[in-house]
């Protein structure tokens, strides 16, 4: 039994055989912090999460890292519009970027590389690329790469280039003047009044958006690396022009496998910030737990699009909340079933089958034999459900006013009372025992 995964680059499922027996090394392209993060960046955030975990409980040295953009155009737009330094913007993101993140149980990379911390292997690339030919000056707008010069251009994504547009139709266009081709891509922006600018030989500047990642992947793997992981929407231009930059300016292949998560759309339409449908991570850990939203995100497919809406996280947390309370009712007998584990590996190994994985929870929950604690365990290390936490149940102020009535009630042996507010907590969601200690409430 091997794992097996959807390799964009090939187009088909392939066995993952690391470069290094026995060890990882992974890249995601993290967050543009111009912005709070939503629940497209938990989607792939917590995609790979468990990607990160299982290759661990798989046996290997994983090294993952995943950088954070802190200089774009969107950023830079964003600082103008709000009146304020730079800096301020993307550290007060990058903060609820990483707290919210937290909240929904992703682990901290290995290496987290700040993108203005890397300007300097930024520039080193643009060289490269410059003495190797594959690069251009427009002057007063920057450095520019020729697609052209690249044969393999487009290899990534498989899209149709002739589709695109033709250098021709963008002579009336404001943004780009002067390319060769349409799909030519800035690696580096002159100098402009009010943004940011680095020196370099080949005029002062800033980064553009693409060479980012490329150079901080070399600089923190060296030659070519195992995995990159991102976003379906990353494919193309991002991870194509990655490649393409990589390749041609350091002379080896940039990863073996590329994995991408699919889209998240609200109420059947993509989710985007310009038609305003997004939904924050930090609206919804204010009606979800973070386990929820994990649960949701993995009961489907990585690479299937996921179509969001309260109804089905709704769903989600009920299943979830029944899962955890049968959990939590397993005693430990120390012994481990191995065929959970085994069947858990199955699900995971065939491209990353979360959904399966959840399945193999249920089936441990109401299995009546030896061994299921530990296997739950197990799992649950990697799926970060917190399933055998006992978490501590916050009770509402009118829940509580409910349970003192009744324990009065009772102490007055007023039966008939104590079985109507019992009653009544009930239909707010809330389950009352009496016990020997006295009332015991747990949620529905």
């Amino acid at each position: 039994m091997v794992l097996e995964i959807y390799n964009t680059l090939t187009k088909s499922k392939e066995e993952f055989k690391p470069i290094q027996e026995g060890k990882v090394n992974m890249y995601a392209c993290g967050p543009t912090v111009n912005d709070v993060p939503h629940l497209g960046h938990a989607r792939a955030q917590i995609s790979f999460d468990v990607l990160r975990k299982y290759f661990a409980f798989s046996g290997y040295d994983v090294k993952f890292v995943s950088n954070i953009t802190d200089i774009e155009d969107k950023i830079i737009n964003k600082a103008h519009e709000l009146g304020i330094p730079i800096a301020e913007l993307t550290e007060k993101n990058a903060k609820e970027h990483m707290d919210d993140y937290a909240a929904i149980g992703i682990a901290k990379p290995d290496v987290q590389p700040r993108a203005t911390e890397y300007v300097s292997q930024m520039i080193e690339l643009v060289q490269l690329l410059i003495d190797k030919g594959f690069a251009y000056t427009i002057e007063g707008d920057g450095i520019y790469y020729d697609v052209s010069k690249f044969e393999d251009y487009g290899k990534l994504s498989g899209i149709d280039l002739t589709q695109l547009k033709s250098a021709r139709e963008l002579k009336d266009e404001s943004k780009g003047q002067g390319k060769r081709d349409s799909k030519d891509f800035v690696l580096w922006k002159f100098s402009k009044e009010g943004e940011p600018s680095w020196a370099a030989v080949f005029g002062d500047g800033r980064p553009g958006w693409h060479i980012e990642c490329s150079a901080m992947t070399h600089a923190i793997f060296g030659k070519t690396f195992d995995l990159h992981c991102g976003g379906q929407d990353l494919i193309f231009p991002h991870h194509e022009d990655e490649i393409a930059q990589s390749e041609a300016g350091y002379g080896e292949k940039m990863c073996n496998y590329w994995m991408h998560n699919g889209m998240v759309n609200i109420e059947k339409v993509k989710m985007s910030k310009s038609l305003g449908n997004f939904t924050t991570i930090k609206k919804l850990l204010e009606v979800y737990s973070g386990e929820v939203i994990r649960y949701f995100v993995l009961n489907s497919h990585y690479r299937k699009p996921v179509d969001f809406s309260t109804a089905k996280l709704d769903e989600a947390k009920t299943a979830y909340e029944r899962l955890k309370r049968k959990a939590l009712l397993i005693e430990d007998d120390g012994e481990l079933n191995e065929l959970f584990i085994e069947e858990f590996k199955k699900e995971m190994d065939e491209d990353l089958n979360t959904a399966g994985g959840i399945n193999v929870l249920w089936k441990i929950v109401d299995y009546d034999g030896a061994g299921r604690f530990q296997a739950l365990q197990k799992i649950d290390e990697i799926m970060g459900f917190h399933l055998l936490r006992e978490d501590k149940l916050e009770i509402p102020n009118g829940i509580q006013s409910l349970l003192d009535e009744r324990q009065k009630a009772r102490e007055d042996k007023d039966w008939k009372l104590s079985d109507e507010l019992r009653d009544r907590i009930q239909a707010d969601g809330f389950l009352v025992k009496d016990g020997k200690g006295g009332q015991e409430i747990s949620r529905l």
